[in-house]
């Protein structure tokens, strides 16, 4: 399990997080949303390590959480692809790392090649890529490894709409297929709605929990159901929680705990 205990951060005098405690259990997929100054991307850079909090503590299964590891794995808006390795090569690269044997490698990335569509591009570069196919690249780099977390911050932010649509069903049957425990920021409420089986609000300035929502939608997912009055529903509640500050403050000030 993953958990966050209080957590804040400031940068100089000023607060960016404050007081976050959130459970995410083994194999959820759970979406955090929030205005700009909300502290998303901070919050989720202190999880991957990257970041210490200035208060509070995040641990993944009981041990602390002090720095970046191969237990969380982290996909960017960006992707990060090394753009002088094929593919196959940057699928690899994480293994390489945890030093798995040839054989090793070669059938888990065979495997991630194929979970992900991208097997007939094994041998391609990723200028030779559109931007959906290199976030599938960096997101099958990310899995290889088999992180206990996968993090996700904005991932598809940069495609188009229609990419982007294709690329949350492609994530949406990958984590159903691998059983991953993923946890995911955006700014798109509806995205969050479709992908995750909770969705946090943050409120800003600073960033702290205001609500949690459960989205009580059918497993198998595709487009047609964001078209479903339960969706719409989901995401107006979403949308109207995003836009209280009044409400937030309030939440904020008693430490929420999702």
């Amino acid at each position: 399990m993953l958990a966050l205990d209080g957590v804040g951060r400031t940068f100089g005098s000023t607060p960016a997080l404050e007081n976050v405690s959130l459970r995410v259990e083994p194999g959820e997929f759970v979406c955090v949303v929030g205005a700009s100054g909300s502290g998303k991307s901070t919050l989720l850079s202190i999880v991957a390590g990257l970041l210490p909090p200035s208060s509070g503590a995040v641990t993944l299964d009981g041990a602390p959480v002090t720095g970046p590891g191969p237990e969380r794995g982290l996909v960017c808006q960006s992707g990060a692809v090394y753009p002088w390795r094929t593919v196959e090569r940057n699928i690899a690269f994480g293994l390489e790392l945890l030093g798995l044997t040839r054989s090793e490698r070669l059938a888990r990335v065979d495997w991630y090649l194929a979970e992900t569509g991208l097997e007939p591009f094994r041998r391609s570069l990723p200028k030779q890529l559109s931007g959906g196919q290199r976030q599938r690249v960096a997101i099958a780099r990310a899995l290889a490894c088999e992180p206990a977390v996968l993090l996700l911050d904005e991932p598809f932010g940069a495609l188009d709409v229609q990419t982007k649509e294709d690329m949350q069903v492609f994530l949406r049957q990958v984590w159903q297929d691998t059983g991953t425990t993923v946890l995911m920021v955006t700014h798109d409420v509806e995205e969050a709605v479709f992908l995750g089986g909770r969705v946090v609000v943050l409120a800003s300035h600073p960033g702290r929990v205001t609500a949690v929502v459960p989205v009580e939608l059918p497993a198998d997912r595709d487009l047609s159901v964001k078209r479903t009055p339960a969706f719409l529903a989901l995401r107006a509640q979403v949308e109207d929680l995003i836009r209280a500050p009044g409400r937030a403050s309030r939440a904020g000030s008693t430490g929420y705990s999702a």
